[in-house]
């Protein structure tokens, strides 16, 4: 089977580990199940980070996708995959999330269990969200489109909404990578209660620009939780987000950064947008989520 999975930018200013929405830019992965021990892998890649990921069972589908069936209560079984990636790695795009959903899509496909049925796809979130430790962007490469993200106790759930016809993200890219783990050590345990009301605002705000009035954009990706604390790992992504903003161009962080994702209106930039070390990438919204294309159920 392939598995098509999209890049996905969490966050959207305000929205810490709460939104996100997908991104036509994706990673492929053909996927069978061949003869061989339980549990071992064989994986030729190509594209972004495939000279850096392992070549067997050690690999993120993998792992992922052979816990996916152990918890559907099926044996690990041999598989070979073929990645091409075209997601950058550790760049706040999600490439990650992408794999694990890409993993947890597979498994079930390939186990015969629909994953579009509803009960089907709310358990298959909730173990990416698990794999990944919050589920924005996994949410969003599974169902695409705009989507918010909560737990309720220890159970991950999302929902998926339609972007707005005229949402035009553009991706500053840069060629440094970050690491989560290290961006998150940034922000402090505690917030003054004015920050956090001004975002519970914002970040509702935002769900209404990205569906219904992208003109309050500008507004609505405004932030105070994170974004800030966090300009000591990336402060060229810092600058160029406020050099964005004062051009009247809505633009945030993406995920764990150093991307910069902005939302331009009919996606034109200003001539002052461009900035050395980052590579614009006009991404429209992917609307589908995750892809498969399948044959006969492989496990038994």
């Amino acid at each position: 089977m392939r598995v098509t999975v999209p890049a996905s930018s969490a966050n959207l200013g305000p929205g810490f580990d709460a939104l996100g929405i997908a991104l036509a830019l994706y990673d492929a992965v053909h996927v069978e199940v061949v003869d061989g021990p339980d549990g071992t892998a064989e994986v030729s890649a190509e594209g972004e980070g495939a000279a850096a990921i392992p070549t067997d069972h050690e690999h993120l589908v993998v792992r992922v996708l052979h816990r996916t069936w152990a918890e559907l209560g099926l044996p690990r079984r041999a598989v070979r995959l073929r990645c091409r990636n075209s997601i950058p790695h550790s760049r706040g795009l999600g490439s990650s999330a992408a794999a694990i959903v890409a993993g947890v899509a597979a498994a079930y496909e390939l186990a015969g269990f629909a994953l579009r049925d509803n009960k089907n796809l709310d358990q298959a979130l909730h173990l990416a969200a698990a794999e990944e430790g919050h589920a924005d962007n996994v949410a969003a490469s599974l169902l695409g489109g705009v989507v918010i993200a909560w737990q309720d106790g220890d159970r991950f759930r999302a929902a998926s909404l339609p972007a707005h016809a005229d949402l035009h993200p553009v991706a500053f890219v840069p060629a440094g990578e970050s690491a989560t783990h290290t961006t998150r050590g940034l922000l402090p345990a505690q917030v003054p209660h004015a920050d956090a009301a001004f975002n519970a605002g914002r970040a509702a705000l935002a769900v209404h620009a990205l569906t219904t009035d992208p003109s309050l954009l500008p507004a609505a990706t405004e932030d105070r939780l994170h974004q800030d604390y966090r300009e000591p790992a990336w402060p060229a992504t810092i600058e160029l987000v406020r050099r964005l903003r004062a051009a009247g161009v809505a633009a945030a962080v993406s995920g764990a950064g150093p991307t910069v994702l902005a939302l331009p209106p009919r996606g034109e930039l200003p001539n002052s947008a461009h900035s050395t070390g980052f590579t614009a990438l006009h991404l429209p919204v992917d609307r589908c989520g995750v892809r498969v294309v399948s044959g006969r159920s492989q496990i038994e």
